[in-house]
């Protein structure tokens, strides 16, 4: 008879094998080379863990998780950030609470993994029992905001029966956009749009002729404008919890198999960089960031956009996913919303029941063209 699985938590996934770590979550391009590489990055702020179970010495299950101060005007909406600017003014610390957060700040969702072996009746019990130990270890790290960050709707099911015995309520998080490459080629994509998307992506894809494009593995030659597009692209950003290091694109490029940044120049000046990852299937958009000015005189949104499928369509990958934010794009050339969950809670009983009141008031506002999609 298996001895009940004994649960744990750790703060590198140095502590993890990579391929039992991997096991977890088949299919799943932010795995465990890609965590490796953001743990190494040394973004500020910010703390690591990794909460698992093993049963007779085999790891059954594993979430990431991270600890930071979160600041809530970062993700108010206008009309929140009107309401809490005099009470910034009165108090500026009243708006940031110490945060352990299951999932991840530079992941599309919150990743949870179950050995195949482990029974589906099994899990719900089990990642109950996994936030129990994950609120202790927080509660001793002095965090009093709880929260799940990005549940995709395929799990919600899950997170939503083990999170309710524990007092966390759910609010909308933002939306993952993907696009289904289900066309032979660029004329048949075109088709699919509408008439005058069409006529704007044809005018557009005209800037094409004067931009280089390079697809590469390495960008240590270009590293401090790859990271100076990033800084400016960020600064544009309504929203943005984390700021990435130019150590996390030589790390994720380095070390993450399906790793690429595509980079755009125009008279021999970098204008704008893409990072993906891919894998058989997917290719997954992290961070498209570009010169403001000069990137959408020559369009360079689109064209990346369309850069993308084309690499698609060449290796046969039939999904396109473009992340969460600026979505008025991604939607008028044909991608959909997949929704995602976030759930919290705060130790204080009376400050969840605030932050649930005001909950509305925490749901982002789109990004900007041209900020990393």
């Amino acid at each position: 008879m298996a001895s009940p699985p004994q649960i744990f938590i750790a703060d590198t996934i140095k502590a993890f094998d990579r391929h039992e770590w991997n096991a977890l979550f088949s299919g799943e391009l932010e795995a465990y080379d890609y965590l490796r590489a953001l743990e190494e990055a040394d973004l500020q702020g910010f703390g690591w863990a990794y909460v698992a179970a093993r049963q007779d010495g085999v790891l059954v299950a594993a979430a990431p998780a991270f600890f930071t101060t979160y600041d809530l005007a970062t993700t108010l909406t206008s009309l929140g950030k009107q309401l809490v600017a005099g009470l910034r003014r009165l108090a500026p610390t009243a708006l940031s609470l110490r945060l352990g957060c299951l999932g991840s700040p530079c992941t599309e969702t919150a990743l949870l993994g179950f050995a195949p072996t482990l029974s589906k009746q099994d899990h719900a019990p089990l990642l109950e029992a996994m936030l129990t130990h994950f609120d202790s270890h927080a509660r001793s790290r002095g965090c009093g905001l709880l929260a799940v960050k990005d549940v995709p709707a395929s799990m919600q099911s899950l997170w939503r029966t083990a999170l309710s015995p524990c007092g966390y309520r759910p609010v909308p998080g933002m939306p993952v956009a993907s696009l289904d490459i289900d066309f032979s080629n660029i004329d048949a994509y075109m088709q699919s749009l509408s008439a005058g998307t069409r006529k704007d992506m044809r005018r557009k894809l005209r800037a094409r002729d004067g931009v280089r494009i390079e697809r590469r593995r390495n960008i240590d030659d270009c590293l401090a404008d790859v990271a100076k597009l990033y800084a400016d692209t960020r600064a544009r950003a309504e929203m943005q919890l984390e700021e990435l290091t130019p150590a996390y694109f030589q790390g994720v490029l380095a070390n993450t198999p399906g790793a690429a940044c595509t980079l755009y120049f125009a008279d021999d000046h970098l204008l704008a960089a893409n990072l993906t990852l891919e894998d058989e299937t997917t290719l997954l958009d992290k961070f498209f960031c570009m010169n403001a000015e000069h990137g959408r005189a020559r369009n360079l949104y689109f064209l990346s956009w369309f850069a993308n499928i084309e690499y698609c369509l060449a290796r046969g990958l039939k999904q396109y996913q473009s992340g969460q934010a600026g979505y008025t794009n991604k939607l008028r050339l044909g991608s959909r919303l997949m929704a995602t969950q976030m759930y919290f809670r705060h130790r204080n009983p009376v400050i969840s029941a605030v932050l649930q009141t005001l909950a509305p008031l925490f749901t982002g506002p789109l990004a900007p063209e041209g900020a990393a999609r």
